[in-house]
């Protein structure tokens, strides 16, 4: 009984006797922001957030490198990450995609689609 209810919430759980569950898309996207932070290589999301300072600004600063489209049961993710330098980017973000991918679906139920990703730079440190 998975339906769109208003926009940016999705309805994932709905019973009569005991509730709703919704998840807003702003969830959807943490979940993802994270589970890139989570893989070797991965500096920061959308360029501005490294993994170091994620408890100064918190999680919705993270999400910030994320799109996300919900339709019919479906979730499209678009991606802006910072990648550190050395590492193979074809193999990352392959990792990221897996990565996200499941986290998605195994916290909110829902099928991944698409996971894209746009490199956004690349964090020299000296």
């Amino acid at each position: 009984m998975e339906q769109e209810t208003a926009k940016g919430t999705y309805l994932t759980q709905g019973d009569e006797e005991i509730g709703t569950v919704k998840i807003a898309d702003d969830v959807v996207a943490m979940i993802a922001a994270l589970a890139a932070t989570e893989v070797d290589g991965v500096a920061a999301m959308n360029g501005n957030v490294a993994k170091e300072i994620l408890s100064k600004v918190g999680v919705k600063g993270l999400a910030k490198g994320v799109r996300v489209d919900i339709l019919n049961k479906k979730v499209k993710v678009d991606l802006a990450i910072t990648m550190e330098y050395g590492f193979n980017i074809p193999a990352t973000c392959q990792r990221v995609q897996v990565k996200v991918k499941n986290a998605i679906e195994n916290m909110t139920g829902l099928e991944v689609t698409d996971v894209n990703i746009r490199i956004a730079g690349i964090n020299v440190v000296h």
